[in-house]
This record gives structure tokens, sequence and C-alpha cells, in this order.
């Protein structure tokens, strides 16, 4: 198996018509890195990931894996391999015949493609279903033989479109874990299109959250989680509410979110509000406000802290934050916050 091999987009852009699809962007991921493009339907991570791997033509800008510019290349000689969402198995032939169909494109004798073939899916303990066609496999089965087919070429990066999504949620789990344990083992560079947070937070070296065909902002998950940078940013991620202090605004994540009555003094900017939920969720408890400027905010609180307060729904309270443990963000659209002494 080839070493992975590092990315650069250089202000690539991809455009349908009239529709730009991606805008531009500039991107570095490092050989032997895993990850994840993130974000919504129609954000261009898709299409980004189909220009690396040649399917789709680049408008503007170049692709370079290692030291060579593949732009123009066809993809099987870019040193890319890519697994599709749909798995794309071969549904007339064996699942030792899936793996092996790229070699057999490439003229390698039966004996030699199937020994490759075999390598490979003992490497996804997937060797007990050789004879099998892909219509007798589950879908966590199917994805395992659609990934060590991507493999048997030997790329240096591995574009993964979504491979998750047609599992059900206990084998998603499972399959990412997989995933993970793979291209540590292999050392690949492994670039993974996903819309689901959590899938990109426990996969990923590297998170790319697009946006409107531009990147909104890269870097580790515990950076991206812990310091957005934008109000899309920290809405997208989850776990965040977006307030305003003054002319600034912030993000404050929901365990930094303190719940007082109206009476209790607290430290810092306040937010006056009512409770309309409060959930359980095992390890914490959930209190969701409904702020008075009609917009809704959430506190995770400890079960001792929760019992303590005994707080009800409908009830009238105060939220809280310290400024120096949010992140300020670069646009607003949030919730009113008033100076501790204006709270009703």
């Amino acid at each position: 198996m080839a070493a992975g091999s590092a990315l650069e987009l250089v202000q690539v852009t991809k455009t349908y018509g009239r529709v730009t699809a991606v805008d531009a962007i500039d991107l570095k991921i490092p050989a032997g890195a895993y990850c994840c493009l993130l974000g919504p339907s129609g954000c261009g991570k898709t299409s980004t990931l189909r220009m690396i791997a040649g399917h789709e033509s680049v408008s503007s800008g170049d692709i370079i894996v290692g030291a060579r510019n593949v732009t123009e290349l066809a993809p099987a000689a870019r040193g890319t391999a890519m697994m599709f969402q749909s798995y794309a198995l071969f549904p007339h032939l064996s699942v030792l015949d899936n793996v092996a169909f790229a070699l057999k494109m490439k003229g390698v004798a039966k004996t030699e493609r199937h020994a490759e073939a075999r390598k490979l899916l003992e490497l996804v303990d997937m060797q007990d279903y050789g004879a099998r066609l892909p219509a007798q496999l589950s879908g966590g089965q199917q994805q395992r033989v659609a990934l060590a087919r991507a493999l048997i070429t030997s790329p240096q990066i591995l574009l993964l479109d979504e491979p998750l999504s047609a599992l059900d949620p206990f084998l998603r789990l499972r399959m990412r874990a997989e995933l993970k344990r793979l291209q540590r083992e292999l050392g690949l560079t492994f670039i993974h299109v996903t819309h689901g947070q959590d899938e990109a937070m426990a996969l990923a070296d590297i998170v790319v959250l697009m946006n409107s065909g531009r990147i909104e902002q890269q870097g580790s998950p515990r950076d991206i989680f812990n310091h957005p940078r934008t109000e899309f940013v920290a809405r997208f991620i989850g776990g965040h509410n977006v307030v305003a202090v003054g002319d600034e605004t912030f993000a404050v994540r929901v365990d930094r979110l303190a719940v007082t009555r109206p009476q209790d003094a607290i430290d810092g900017p306040a937010i006056a509000g009512t409770i309309n939920e409060i959930e359980y969720q095992g390890t914490y408890v959930l209190v969701a406000i409904t702020v008075d400027d009609g917009t809704e905010i959430s506190a995770q609180l400890s079960e001792e802290e929760f019992d303590a307060a005994s707080f009800g729904v409908g009830e009238r309270v105060t939220a809280s934050f310290d400024p120096a443990r949010a992140s300020r963000l670069s646009s607003r659209n949030p919730a009113t916050v008033t100076s501790p002494e204006l709270v009703a």
C-alpha cells in the first residue's frame, strides 16, 4: 500500500453556468491526515471531492497531489481512489471479483489480482465472503467491500463520499471506528465528505467547514468546537448559543451558560427569559429558554446543579456567561443581552 500524499487546492473554483458551486478555495491537507469536508447540502463539499477525484472538471485553479499538479489528469492517473456513497458494487460479480476489478482493467493476471483482493478482504475482515454476490451482504458488509475495492489500486489519497449515510445508527458508529483504524494503520490521506457534525468530530484530524461554496473555517475538531469564528460555524457545529453584548457577538457553549433565578446575584452579561423545556439526558439536564426577544438558548446543567435549583417549565430565569470563556464572532443575529442591572 502506498503511503499517503499531501493535497493542496489553489484557488479551486467550480461553476455550472451562472452558479458558482465552489468559490476559489485554498486548502492544504498534510500527508497521512484524516480530513472531513463538512457542511450542509449544497455547500460545495461533494463538488470539491469530485474535482479532487477527477470526476468533475475544475473551472479554474489547481489540484496538487504530493508534488504533482493533477488538475488535468484522468482519475486513474491521480493517485486517488473514490469510495462512492452508493458503494456502486457490480451486482453480477462476486465480492472477490468486485475487489479485483480495477486490477483486471489494468491487465493483471487472475491469480495475482485475486491474491491481492484476498489480502484486502482480510484487511476489512471480509475474507469469508469472497464468493458471495453483493445482494447477499448487509449494508455494513457492502461498505467493507467497497472500501477494499477502493484500496486495491494503492492510492495515496482515499476519497469518501458520505460513506456512512446508508447505515443504521449503531452500525454507523462501529464503521466510523473501523475507518479511523484503517486510516491510521495504512497511513493514507483520507478525505471524507459528511454533513454529520458528530461524524466529523469523531473521525477527523482536520475539519473543513464549508458554506455557500467557500471554506468558513478549518482546523482541528477541538479548535472548531471551542473557537468558532462566525455565527454560521457556531450554529452548525452545535452545542453553542449565539448572543450579543453591546456591539459584540459571542458563541457561548451550552455547558458554560449559567442559569439562576432573577433575584440571584450574577457575574457577567445576562439574558432574561422563560424556561420552555427541560430534557433529562442521563449525564446532564438540558434546559431550553425562550429569551424575551423570542429567540431560544439552551443550558447544560449537571444533575447536581439542576436538583439543587429545582427549575420548572414556565419559570422566569436569568442566563449568564463569562465573556472570557466565550468566542467572539464576526457576524451577529443573536439573542439580545443586557447588563445584569437591567434584567427584570
